[in-house]
């Protein structure tokens, strides 16, 4: 007896895919609302060491979009996504302050929490390819009656494991080029030139090395055609 099995209601995992991740990352109006408020407030706070300024400014942009988003009725998660890490950032910076950190010392631990997050991002990610469960897989899974029917198609699942990989591929490249400058900054007396280097950095490697990412992953999609049903099982 042989059965076909069909988890999603498309032509092509690749078309799954990629409506799955825009959907996700909000597509471009989605990129932009995340990316501006915290834009401003590392600008403003690496040049002028003024955290209450830095935070007031990046808040003021993210409230305006959050008032458009609302006037649309539209989802506002992709603003208060940007608010959280703008948050968390502020409070490490804060914390950094209290305890008798000069500005350059705030400014660095403003960039620690980011370090963490894409570290643990990037770990879970390439883990999940290991096992051969890649984390890209239940975006696959999402739109099935069974979140985890992809598993049963080897050519799902290596689709998913490359695609997995390159969306953890920012991660790994800004903790390998931030991790030394933070260690460097914290090490030197003067911390200046390594704050300096990693608003650069954290500016130029966020969501343009996203956008990079974004865009291997649709070339990889774009060159495939993988039917959506795995191949027949036989009983």
């Amino acid at each position: 007896m042989t059965e076909t099995r069909t988890p999603v209601g498309a032509a092509t995992v690749e078309q799954v895919v990629r409506a799955q991740l825009s959907k996700a990352l909000g597509g471009r109006r989605g990129m932009l609302e995340a990316a501006v408020p915290t834009l401003a407030f590392t600008v403003l706070f690496v040049s002028t060491k003024d955290l209450r300024l830095a935070v007031a400014v990046s808040v003021a942009v993210a409230v305006a979009l959050l008032v458009v988003r609302l006037l649309h009725r539209s989802t506002v998660q992709f603003v208060l996504n940007s608010l959280v890490g703008i948050g968390i950032g502020a409070l490490f910076a804060w914390r950094a302050a209290k305890g008798g950190g000069d500005a350059n010392d705030q400014a660095l631990a403003y960039f620690l929490p980011g370090m963490i997050y894409n570290a643990g991002y990037a770990v879970l990610m390439v883990t999940s390819t290991l096992v051969r469960w890649p984390l890209v897989g239940f975006m696959v899974g999402s739109v099935a009656g069974d979140p985890t029917e992809w598993h049963r198609d080897s050519q799902v699942v290596r689709l998913c494991r490359n695609l997995t990989l390159m969306l953890a591929l920012p991660c790994v490249v800004r903790v390998l080029v931030q991790l030394p400058l933070y260690l460097a900054g914290k090490a030197a007396e003067d911390a200046g030139p390594m704050v300096a280097a990693l608003g650069v950095s954290k500016i130029a490697m966020g969501w343009p090395l996203q956008i990079a990412a974004l865009a291997g992953m649709a070339w990889l999609l774009a060159r495939n055609a993988t039917p959506v049903e795995p191949e027949p099982e036989t009983a």
